[in-house]
């Protein structure tokens, strides 16, 4: 198909020039696929540039209207995450398979959201055709402009590579090296500092680490947070990731090595902590150039970009033009990343900001309004540490000008009022001298990390694994001869020890915790796996015949006392059991994990004293009660029933 059936004239632009060495063909699935005048409503065809208002003749990227990097399955009206594969289809170009998600026509559907395949003609008429597709975004910058959410995007490890390298590799802009902000899931921790991460980034780069979802985390001790600090220099430091050499004002002294700058604990999603690594990060705009979000899968970082989009990182204005915010196409790539302009603290910025927060650290939960009040409780349910992300910083809106036609206000006695709701929105643009010497924060695809169980699980057993929600830990005292599940997904064995040990599950309260005997366990197994009793895998026998069989690991444990946990024996993913132990006594266990999964024992545990945890023993169980430890919120005046607030956000 030529340039007739593209674009419905030999006068608009064919595909191959508005797609870029990609024939109707491929762009557009074939002779079924609709031309211009299905698609734009003119018997004439629009180019690309004429179509999507753009000013330069717009390839592939202002086809799909900004898709980052997806399909448009997942830009322009689907919720798959669609990779870089999903995008180019293969090497040929984009084919309707890998550009449009299926192999149908594209209709008005895919791009207005219409649920007929109706051309823009027939929906809004020919005149309306060209400012109808000058608002067309894709779903990635609808959703992040009237619901301040990210799509996830995912890649594989060699496509995360060499694009993330490009961009960090690249020639610094405004003189300075760019900032890896690295975010770290703590409920995964060490699995999540990938230990190719210096190679990734380069020799020199400077690193703030940010340790993630301690909100779902319950303290075992007072100095809690401090511990998980040093927990996660641990794990850097384990990798390569150093702090500067001393004296040498915070520039990499070693050859080879990274500038760790900085780690800091937070929770993306109930705000904990994100105030001050704001603050931690304006403080480092002299020293920085642009910011590069970088971590696995699940690890938060579009709910962290979420957030600081709507605070005082970003430019006022930002979050209403996201949608040319976005736009980013690598080096050598089709990928465009998800972006925002960062504010330039100014010292009367940071003066402000400073008063607000002031401000509001005064203020005591009585004096919040209705709705931050409700919005408090509802994060006190989810989890243990909360914060209150404001902003200092709002973008003045102009007055609203009411604009009416006298011809249309003017009728008879006979005729019914008819008023035009087409009048088209005056968009929110940034000006050329916001934007020249701007710095921007960057939101890289999430990498998948190998050996990890949840790539073997679907999207709704998934959800059922990962925790949302505060995790209130389980605790059961087994005997040697007795066995743990966790679902189908691990298994404990307590093969022999001198007396009873305690066993902690740090995991998902929708996953189900099974205790049984040594005898019974194989046959609980292949009876119940895929079914209610363990819950995940789901879908019954068919589901666990393509599933991974469970493989063995033979364990020593010696406890330390009934007080502290000895170790923590880390089932992938999908959580982990932190077993107490009398003192010198010496355990012998077995554990499993579904085949090509990384089962690992962690020392020390993450929550050594996670035992005290836990309600009055269940009689004629091995189980105990449960006990949720009360939920802190910083930020706020201390009270007599919040006594902990100050001391927590100052660790």
């Amino acid at each position: 198909m030529g340039g007739q059936g593209a674009l419905g004239s030999s006068e608009g632009l064919g595909v191959q020039a508005a797609l870029g060495k990609t024939g109707a063909q491929g762009a557009l699935g074939g002779s079924e696929g609709l031309g211009v005048p299905g698609v734009l409503g003119g018997s004439e065809g629009l180019g690309v540039q004429g179509a999507l208002g753009g000013s330069e003749g717009l390839g592939v990227q202002g086809v799909l209207g900004g898709s980052e990097g997806l399909g448009v399955q997942g830009a322009l009206g689907g919720s798959e995450r669609l990779g870089v594969q999903g995008v180019l289809g293969g090497s040929e170009g984009l084919g309707v398979q890998g550009a449009m998600g299926s192999s149908e026509k594209l209709g008005v559907q895919g791009v207005l959201g219409s649920s007929e395949r109706l051309g823009v003609q027939e929906t809004l008429g020919r005149s309306e055709a060209h400012r109808a597709l000058q608002g067309v975004v894709c779903q990635r910058c609808w959703l992040l402009v009237h619901h301040q959410q990210a799509l996830h995007m995912q890649v594989s490890r060699e496509q995360y590579r060499n694009l993330v390298s490009a961009a960090l590799r690249s020639p610094p802009r405004h003189g300075r090296r760019p900032l890896v902000l690295y975010m770290v899931d703590m409920m995964d921790l060490p699995d999540s500092v990938l230990q190719d991460l210096p190679q990734l980034v380069g020799a020199g780069s400077n690193i703030l680490v940010v340790g993630n979802k301690v909100d779902l985390l319950p303290g075992d001790s007072p100095d809690y947070l401090k511990r998980f600090r040093k927990q996660l220099l641990r794990s850097c430091a384990h990798v390569g990731i150093l702090p500067a050499a001393q004296g040498t004002g915070g520039q990499v002294a070693r050859t080879g090595s990274q500038n760790l700058v900085d780690v800091h604990l937070i929770s993306a999603k109930t705000g904990y902590g994100v105030e001050e690594l704001i603050s931690k990060l304006q403080r480092s705009w002299k020293c920085n150039g642009d910011v590069y979000l970088v971590g696995a899968t699940n690890s938060g970082k579009s709910t962290l970009f979420n957030t600081l989009l709507q605070s005082d990182y970003c430019k006022s204005k930002a979050p209403e033009v996201i949608s040319r915010a976005t736009i980013s196409p690598w080096p050598g790539t089709t990928l465009n990343l998800l972006k925002f302009p960062i504010i330039n603290p100014t010292s009367d910025r940071l003066f402000r900001r400073q008063e607000r927060l002031k401000a509001e650290a005064e203020k005591t939960e009585e004096q919040l309004s209705d709705d931050e009040q409700k919005y408090l409780k509802c994060l006190k349910k989810q989890g243990y540490l909360i914060g209150r992300v404001g902003r200092t910083f709002q973008q003045q809106k102009s007055k609203t000008v009411i604009d009416f036609d006298p011809d249309e206000l003017s009728f008879s006695m006979e005729e019914e009022p008819v008023f035009s709701s087409n009048k088209p929105k005056e968009r929110v643009e940034f000006t050329y001298n916001e934007l020249k010497d701007a710095r921007w924060f960057f939101d890289t695809p999430g990498i998948v990390k190998e050996n990890c169980v949840l790539n073997l699980l679907t999207e709704k057993e998934v959800k059922l694994v990962l925790p949302t929600h505060a995790i209130v830990p389980r605790t059961f005292v087994l005997k040697p001869g007795m066995v743990l599940f966790l679902g189908a997904l691990g298994r404990i064995d307590y093969l022999q020890g001198a007396k009873s040990s305690w066993f902690s599950v740090v995991a998902s309260n929708l996953l189900p915790v099974h205790v049984t005997t040594l005898e019974k366990a194989d046959g609980i197994y292949q009876k119940h796996a895929g079914k209610t009793l363990l819950k995940v895998p789901m879908g019954g026998e068919e589901r666990m015949k393509e599933f991974p069989p469970l493989i063995p690991q033979e364990i020593t444990l010696e406890g330390i006392g009934t007080l502290e946990a000895v170790a923590d024996i880390k089932l992938s993913s999908a959580g982990w059991v932190a077993i107490t132990a009398h003192l010198e006594d010496k355990l012998q266990l077995r554990a499993y994990t579904p085949e090509g999964t990384t089962l690992m024992i962690r020392k020390p545990p993450l929550l050594p004293h996670i035992v005290d945890i836990k309600g009055n023993r269940i009689r004629g169980s091995a189980s105990y009660r449960t006990k949720k430890p009360p939920p802190l919120v910083e930020n706020l005046k201390a009270n007599g029933t919040n006594k902990q607030i100050k001391r927590v956000s100052k660790i």
